[in-house]
C-alpha cells in the first residue's frame, strides 16, 4: 500500500533527510588515502547521536553498522571494516537515519584521491542519472518514467544498470510501497500522486548489471569485477514539482 505523506509529516522527513545530507558531506570530507571504512562509521554514528536522530540501518534485518561502505566493485550493503582506502578507490557512502519516527535516505559515491578518466565518467553519468529521473518526479508521471530516463541515460553512455536493487518509498519505514526500479519502459506502475515520498538510488556497473553477494550475506558486488557506482536523493512528490528532501 502507498502512504501519501502530510504536510507536517514531510516536514519531519525534512528534517531527517538534511541531517543525513549534512553528514554525508562530512563523510565526503573524511574520505582520505589511508582511512578505513569502520572509521567513517563511527563518525557517521557519532554524528548521528550528535544530531538527536537514531541510526537507520543499524540492526535493521541483522546489519552490523550505521552506514554502507562500498569500495569499487561493491555496489551496495559494504559493511564497515579495517580495510583502508587507497588513492584511485571510490566509495559509496549509502546512510539513513530517524528522527520523530521519520525515515532520510540518500548515498553518493566519492574518490579517494585521484581516479581515472572512465571512473570518474561512471560517477558523472550515475549522478547525471539521478537529476534526470528526479525530474520525472511530477503528479500525473508513473514510476516507470523515472527508470526509463535513468536507464536510457546510463546505457547511452555505454553503462549497465542493477536490476537486483531499486529504490523505494519511504517514510515511518524505511522500505515502503512502492519500488522505484532504475530501468524498464515509461508510462507504467503506480501513478505518482501528491504526498508521495521515495528514494530514487541508481546503480551503475561499468560493466555487466549482474550481480553476486558476498558470504557476509550483504555486500552485493559486480558480478564481472569491475566499477560501481551509487547516488541516492529522498524526494517528495509535490503539487510544484519534485522537493528534494535531501538536499539544501
Amino acid at each position: 500500500m502507498i502512504v501519501c505523506k502530510s504536510k507536517s509529516e514531510i516536514e519531519k522527513m525534512r528534517r531527517a533527510c538534511l541531517l543525513v545530507h549534512d553528514i554525508l558531506q562530512e563523510l565526503r570530507e573524511a574520505v582520505k588515502p589511508g582511512i578505513t571504512t569502520a572509521e567513517l562509521d563511527e563518525l557517521a554514528e557519532r554524528r548521528t547521536r550528535e544530531g538527536g536522530a537514531k541510526p537507520a540501518f543499524k540492526g535493521y534485518r541483522g546489519y552490523p553498522k550505521v552506514l554502507c561502505t562500498s569500495v569499487n566493485d561493491e555496489i551496495v550493503h559494504g559493511i564497515p571494516s579495517a580495510r583502508e582506502l587507497k588513492v584511485g578507490d571510490i566509495v559509496g557512502l549509502d546512510f539513513g537515519v530517524i528522527i520523530d519516527g521519520y525515515y532520510g535516505d540518500s548515498a553518493l559515491t566519492v574518490p579517494v584521491g585521484e581516479i581515472s578518466e572512465p571512473v570518474s565518467r561512471l560517477l558523472q553519468v550515475t549522478q547525471e542519472s539521478l537529476e534526470l529521473a528526479i525530474e520525472q518526479v511530477h503528479v500525473g508521471n508513473r514510476i516507470s518514467d523515472i527508470g526509463a530516463v535513468v536507464q536510457k541515460h546510463v546505457e547511452a553512455n555505454g553503462f549497465s544498470v542493477v536490476r537486483d536493487f531499486v529504490g523505494h518509498g519511504i517514510g515511518t519505514a524505511m522500505h515502503e510501497d512502492p519500488p522505484v526500479p532504475n530501468y524498464g519502459v515509461p508510462g507504467r506502475g503506480p501513478l505518482l500522486k501528491e504526498g508521495m515520498v521515495i528514494a530514487i538510488e541508481p546503480m551503475v556497473n561499468e560493466g555487466t548489471y549482474q550481480v553476486k553477494i558476498l558470504d557476509d550475506q550483504w555486500t552485493a558486488v559486480t558480478a564481472d569485477g569491475r566499477n560501481s557506482a551509487h547516488f541516492e536523493h529522498t524526494v517528495a512528490v509535490t503539487n510544484n514539482g519534485p522537493w528534494v528532501l535531501s538536499r539544501p
